[in-house]
């Protein structure tokens, strides 16, 4: 049988995995395919027409709308991390992509989102953060542990919060820690990476704007610092935002205050601020990038991130647990790296963090098939980089000593069993035993 265009359209569409609707520009459902009508136990003849706010129930259809978002700058969004809400009224964790629809004439006529279940994905992580050392924290080296006692003894406060740390160090899910034990653990929380706007539409994002206040503010919209009224905002790389807009965001640290793009109204909002950035903030003070004032605002509890080079001791715990993640993601059964791996990765240096060893050990299990991750199966910049005792014999001093504090503590918690030390470790035997004769613990 022949289908006509719009029957193709429609069986390709209802043949997709993951969810898709398409509305009008006024936000009303046109279309809804098959996998869809399943996630959300509906029909679609049942929600034609009907806004699509009344249908998902999503918590980004007041003041953060993709579809919105889309139809404003005609940028598509992709990822976008979400919750949209079942027939059955099961909350369902998404990601959401949405593009502007556009007709034969190249004229927006409305928008197209799709949408993927992640549940799976959220079962994951709250598996791995329960079995985690500090609320989704992985590490175990002293500067580590300092920063959790930091963060046990601020939870409470509303000051203000500056992360840093060089990229990929966890500075997002040292934010995530800060806000699962403060008293605003149930209000809302917020983020936004202040890098990826132009000025315009940061000033747009942050604060929200009045229909009229630019070419695309076709209506009004709530910011981001509304939205998190009673919560916490973070503010990835705050230090890249533009002077200017570094002016407005001192005023609502310092005040509270602030007024909608295009309007006059002054807002009151309570709003906690963590910021994080990768730059060195005395130079870019120093060179005018950064006002000092906002600094001194935002700096009130600093929280340092060491690079992973300076915790090598925390790097077989951090590949256990990425190994117990993607054996989750992939459902292949390796549980372990064998002990030449072990060293290339605790003698790599890291540039990337915490964020490159993730990658590196996601690499290799698409590249394994025994239970075993062995080194040929790493990435080849990793085999074929300087080990650290080669190339800053300085840094490997206190992690030697730091090392032979960890050694001899579990020596002493495992009475002396090598298999239970080295299970610990996350290092095979043979690793364990050289580590122990070059601190001393063996003559043999």
């Amino acid at each position: 049988m022949k289908l006509t265009n719009g029957k193709l359209t429609e069986v390709i569409l209802d043949s997709l995995g993951e969810g898709l609707f398409t509305v009008d520009k006024d936000f009303r459902i046109n279309s809804l395919n098959r996998a869809g009508e399943q996630m959300f136990g509906v029909k679609k003849a049942d929600v034609i027409g009907d806004f699509c706010k009344n249908v998902f129930k999503s918590k980004r259809c007041f003041g953060e709308c993709p579809i919105e978002r889309v139809l404003e700058n005609g940028a598509s969004v992709y990822d976008l991390e979400s919750e949209m809400v079942t027939k059955k009224g099961r909350r369902l964790p998404v990601k959401i992509n949405a593009s502007v629809l556009k007709d034969a004439e190249n004229k927006p006529i409305g928008g197209v989102v799709s949408f993927r279940d992640m549940s799976h994905l959220e079962t994951i992580q709250k598996n791995l953060i329960n079995a985690s050392g500090f609320h989704g924290v992985i590490g175990r080296h002293k500067s580590m542990v300092e920063i959790y006692k930091l963060i046990e003894e601020v939870a409470d406060s509303h000051s203000s919060v500056m992360i840093t740390g060089e990229s990929g160090t966890g500075k997002e899910m040292i934010a995530d820690a800060i806000q699962k034990i403060s008293s605003r653990k149930d209000k809302p929380f917020v983020k936004i990476n202040c890098s990826v706007f132009p000025p315009q539409l940061l000033a747009s994002e942050l604060f929200g704007h009045v229909k009229g206040a630019f070419t695309d503010a076709v209506k009004d919209r709530v910011g981001r610092f509304e939205i998190a009224d009673g919560g916490t905002i973070f503010l990835d790389e705050a230090a890249e935002m533009p002077l200017q807009m570094q002016v407005q965001l001192l005023r609502v640290v310092q005040e509270g205050t602030f007024e909608r793009v295009g309007e006059s109204i002054t807002r009151k909002v309570d709003v906690r601020v963590i910021a994080a950035t990768n730059k060195n903030v005395n130079v870019e003070m120093q060179e005018g990038r950064m006002r000092e004032d906002l600094f001194y605002r935002l700096n009130v509890i600093p929280i340092e991130i060491p690079p992973l080079r300076q915790r090598r001791s925390d790097i077989p715990h951090l590949v256990q647990h990425f190994l117990k993640k993607y054996a989750l993601i992939s459902g292949k059964n390796i549980t372990e790296v064998d002990d030449e791996a072990m060293d290339y990765l605790t003698g790599y240096q890291w540039p990337g963090n915490v964020r490159e060893l993730e990658n590196a050990i996601e690499y290799a299990f698409a590249r394994s098939k025994d239970t075993i991750i062995h080194a040929s199966k790493l990435p080849l910049n990793i085999r074929a980089g300087i080990k650290c005792t080669d190339r800053l014999p300085e840094e490997n001093m206190p992690v030697q000593a730091d090392e032979y504090l960890l050694l001899k503590n579990l020596l002493q918690k495992h009475q002396w069993n090598r298999s239970r030390v080295a299970a610990e470790m996350g290092i095979g035997r043979t690793t364990l035993w050289r580590r122990l004769k070059a601190h001393g613990f063996v003559n043999e």
